[in-house]
């Protein structure tokens, strides 16, 4: 019982990507010790990184901001296109420059990384 809720669990905090690692090191190995020191590692790389992304700044950033700016900017892009009438407000000074910086932002860093990403391969 507690093998399948922690197997779930993991699978909801991973999206189902360790389980799918460990399942192919499961169905493609023989050795059962090598096959359980390779799943044990690759769970543990796993977890650590998850871990580095939760405890870097990068998460409350995108909470914080990006995210209620995405609902903002997507407000808006609705109310200006099919004209629903979902009288959004606008932002106060100076949050709507502030707005605007954070949003150009994102689009350059994630521009820039995905360029310099086809240049690495």
């Amino acid at each position: 019982m507690w093998y399948t809720v922690g197997k779930w669990f993991l699978s909801l905090l991973t999206g189902g990507t360790l389980e799918k690692i460990l399942d192919t090191i499961e169905h493609k190995m023989d050795n059962e010790v090598t096959k359980e020191e390779i799943k044990a590692d690759v769970t543990k790389t796993y977890v650590q990184a998850q871990a580095n992304l939760m405890v870097g700044r990068t998460w409350w950033f995108q909470l914080f901001f990006v995210v209620p700016l995405g609902m903002w900017w997507t407000a808006v892009c609705i109310d200006s296109i099919w004209h629903i009438g979902l009288n959004v407000a606008q932002l106060p000074k100076p949050l709507d420059e502030w707005a605007a910086y954070i949003i150009s932002a994102l689009f350059l860093v994630d521009g820039t990384k995905a360029i310099l990403g086809r240049f690495k391969k």
